[in-house]
């Protein structure tokens, strides 16, 4: 099967620009640039037909398999750009090794990480005017695949589309870099181990929405959630991977089967480790949470992930108990993670792990 090449790619370039957005008014995930990446898959052809086109409605069967038996995976990732004008992306070869792993786990084909970075690159030197050359801000990069063939038959697809979309957001959270109020969830579960909570699939995702709900209505910004099995041990809050210093120990829980691999989650593990802080990765329970909280062990707790980046906690409510975190206040180790994670991306600290990824826009 041919290798594809991004100079192989037609462009078809939008004879309506949109106006730019307002960036004060700018909300997370609601705009969109003119143009997407678009692919095509069929068993026995391979990808194929990879294009640029304005951004737009696509047409597609109401039997496509997607919509009923759940094939769907995508990515997320962001393009910052500097005072100079430099656009970079962040570790961009660790998303496409996340999306194979969540092909695999769907019974997916694999991309060609190496052509959709290439091809995420042109999209984005296209579109470079939307990238926002403001601290807080980015181009948000959202990779999806999707079963395609029409078919009411429980079995993997033998087509799909790959798009590449692209949104300029602010930040995440309304409380931005403040510290959230989180709810220990006690009834609904995320993911469990031999499920497919470790693949970035829209699933995962729908089967939150409840929990979040009801959170939201308690005056909670996210659910802690714990495992499905033994509905005990800590593995994700919201849609991030959490860490929290206990006694001068820095604990994230072990990656397990049905915890997402971050790629936040693992820059903050190599951050931490660099700077020789005591970093674990292990099976956390919520009593030995408790517990060293009531010991005033608990000195910081914060979420990690791409939207936000880092999400510190604030307070924990857990069977009709609150528990305040470093008096409600982000941590020195929370701060300093956000500062030197959002410094490399845009450029204003050193990278020695070449984290940063070049956008040629000329």
């Amino acid at each position: 099967m041919l290798k594809m090449k991004v100079q192989d790619m037609t462009i078809e370039y939008t004879t309506t620009p949109k106006e730019k957005p307002d960036l004060s008014t700018l909300v997370f995930g609601k705009t969109f640039t003119d143009h997407m990446f678009v692919m095509d898959y069929e068993e026995g052809k391979g990808w194929h037909d990879a294009r640029i086109v304005p951004y737009g409605d696509m047409t597609i069967s109401p039997a496509a398999m997607v919509f009923h038996y759940g094939q769907t995976v995508f990515e997320g990732l962001k393009a910052y750009k500097n005072e100079a004008g430099e656009i970079t992306l962040f570790r961009p070869d660790e998303n496409m090794k996340r999306l194979n792993a969540s092909n695999d786990r769907l019974c997916m084909p694999h991309v060609d990480g190496e052509f959709v970075i290439d091809a995420m690159k042109k999209l984005i030197a296209i579109e470079k005017d939307w990238v926002p050359a403001k601290a807080g801000m980015a181009l948000y990069v959202r990779p999806v695949m999707f079963a395609t063939e029409a078919y009411l038959g429980v079995a993997p697809s033998k087509k799909y589309r790959f798009l590449i979309l692209l949104s300029p957001v602010g930040a995440y959270y309304k409380e931005g870099i403040n510290p959230v109020k989180i709810a220990v969830e006690g009834e609904y579960v995320r993911a469990v181990k031999g499920g497919t909570g470790a693949a970035k699939t829209a699933g995962n995702y729908a089967s939150s929405l409840k929990a979040q709900e009801v959170a939201e209505a308690n005056g909670y910004s996210q659910v802690l959630w714990l495992d499905g099995r033994e509905h005990k041990y800590i593995e994700e809050v919201g849609a991030m991977n959490v860490f929290f210093k206990i006694n001068g120990e820095i604990v994230t829980p072990a990656l397990n089967g049905s915890i997402l691999p971050g790629i936040t989650r693992k820059s903050v593990v190599q951050l931490l480790t660099h700077w020789g802080e005591n970093v674990v990765e292990r099976q956390l329970s919520i009593d030995e949470l408790i517990e060293a909280a009531n010991n005033g062990q608990l000195e910081e707790a914060f979420g990690t992930g791409t939207a936000a980046v880092i999400s510190p906690i604030g307070e924990l409510f857990y069977n009709g108990q609150k528990i305040v975190v470093n008096e409600g206040e982000i941590g020195t180790l929370a701060q300093k993670v956000y500062d030197t994670i959002t410094g490399i991306q845009f450029g204003t600290v050193e990278d020695p792990f070449d984290w940063r990824v070049q956008v040629a826009t000329t």
